[in-house]
Formats: structure tokens, sequence, C-alpha cells
């Protein structure tokens, strides 16, 4: 128990240590810079959302705009990836200790053999994959879905929206792409980066207020056409639990027919019933889902 506690510790005293580094320009690796990265893709793709709107009448300034910016630093930085660092070393140590093995003994392929172009792909396709498959699972189970309506209360649509999500969605997704990793060995450490700055760029993009959809590639990468209807306060009868799961891809919504784009979705209500009784204000959406009066 004692090592447990001291790993949390020094999860977050590292990372802490880290994101300061980050900040004041002192990472090493430049092109690791995930602070800096994470400004240089939201200012890039908000100038978009100005110059080539897709809905010309919505607020420049969209309503709750400043609260999904918070939002975006508080999960990235504070809970997503400190999160994951901490329980990455919680479960070396268990495999270690516990299972007396190493870590790399449990992968079932190992791509260090395989170009680096390869393993980039076959990372990335199998990280997006367990996150679109837990992404149901948040729609699919009352418990989860309850936290995951945070993410689901914007009433319009903005790049900054794509890190507006309940703080224990973390507690879900990490253990799923961790098993994910664990899973594959011999990857490159820096595959993981790359990856990681792909899936931000489309997600930006794909909560944007941007007309475009890739023509034919719309059946492989997920894009705001499609993933407005996700968002629709309307779902079909046929699809209560929601549609067009997809994260990065929208193919796993094809393969396990989850997709749904009636027509143009540009002007949809988004949200859900009863969303106007919703928590509006951060600190109150941080507690959603633990206190019982509140939950709709």
């Amino acid at each position: 128990m004692a090592n447990f506690w001291e790993n949390i510790q020094s999860s977050y005293i590292n990372y802490a240590n880290y994101l300061w580094s980050e900040i004041t320009f002192q990472s090493s690796t430049w092109y690791l810079n995930y602070f800096w990265w994470l400004v240089a893709v939201s200012t890039t793709v908000w100038l978009l959302e100005l110059v080539f709107p897709w809905r010309k009448n919505q607020p420049k300034i969209r309503t709750d705009f400043w609260v999904d910016a918070f939002y975006m630093f508080f999960n990235f930085f504070i809970f997503n990836l400190v999160v994951f660092i901490a329980f990455s070393n919680l479960t070396t140590d268990f495999v270690k200790d516990v299972l007396e093995m190493e870590l790399s003994k449990i992968s079932i392929i190992n791509l260090k053999s395989y170009p680096e172009t390869v393993q980039l792909v076959i990372f990335f396709i199998a990280t997006d994959f367990i996150q679109w498959f837990t992404h149901v699972l948040l729609h699919r189970f009352p418990f989860l879905w309850k936290f995951h309506k945070v993410h689901h209360s914007v009433e319009e649509m903005g790049f900054a929206a794509h890190l507006r999500y309940h703080w224990m969605e973390n507690v879900f997704y990490t253990p799923m792409k961790y098993i994910m990793v664990m899973l594959i060995g011999g990857f490159d450490p820096k595959q993981a980066f790359i990856v990681y700055y792909a899936a931000i760029v489309i997600g930006h993009i794909n909560h944007a207020n941007i007309n475009i959809s890739y023509g034919p590639l719309k059946y492989l990468f997920n894009n705001p056409k499609m993933h407005i209807w996700h968002h629709a306060y309307e779902l079909p009868k046929d699809y209560s639990y929601g549609v067009n799961f997809g994260i990065s891809l929208s193919i796993w919504d094809y393969i396990f027919r989850t997709n749904y784009i009636p027509y143009s979705g540009r002007d949809i209500k988004l949200g859900f019933e009863k969303i106007e009784e919703f928590p509006k204000t951060f600190f109150k959406q941080l507690l959603y889902g633990f206190i019982k009066e509140r939950e709709n």
C-alpha cells in the first residue's frame, strides 16, 4: 500500500515538473511539447472557424467558449496525462512485483520488426478502436452516461467542445487504452506522441464549426458533418443510445452499423432531454453524477 501511494505521489510531482518545463520552453525535445502544441492547434482550428464557418449565424465567441477552453487545459493536462502516467506506473509495478514478469511478455504482437510507418498505422488503428468501444459503453450504461452527459451538454459546437468532458471519463478511458498499449509491444515511444497529436487535431476539427467532410475519406475519418449527429438532441428510435461513436476513425461506425447521417446536420438542435436544467458552470459539472438530486 505504501508503494501504491508513493507511486501516485511521485507521478504527480514528476508530471508537475514536466508540465512546467513545457510551459517555460525547457523541455528537451521541442516536438514533444504538449502544452504549446495544444495552444497552436486550438488557435489554428479556431481561425479556420472564423474564416470558413459552417453555421454562419453562430457567434464567433459561442456559448460556453471560455468554459470549454478551461476544460481543454484541465482535462488534457491535469487529469488526462497524469492519470495515464500514474496508471502506467502502477500497472508496471503490479505486473513486475505480483505477476513476477516483464510487461513486454504480455504483448500479443511485437511491432519492433515492422517498418516505422506500419508501427504507426497499427498503433493508431488499435488505440482508436478501443476508444470507440469505450465511447459506446459510455452511452450504453446509465452509470457511465451520467458522466458523459457533460460532453453532450454542448449546445453550440466548436473546436473547444472536443475536450469538454467529465474528469471521470479519464478513469474509464485510461485502463482501456493502457490495456491496448500492453498488448502491442515493440513500438517506438515516439509513435505514441504522433498518434496523440493526430487524435487532437482530428478531434478539434470534428467539433469545429467548419464545413468539411473529406469526400470519399469520410468513410474512414470522422468529420464535423458526421460528428454533429452524435450530439443531436433527437435520436432515431433504432439508435436510442446514440450514433456515430467514432473518435478519429469513422470506419468502426460503418462496420458495426452505428453510422447515421440522414441529411445535413448544420442547424440541428444539440444536447439531450431537459438540457436546460443541466449545470452550466464548470465546478457544478465537476460534481455532476455524484449528487443524486442534480441528476436529470
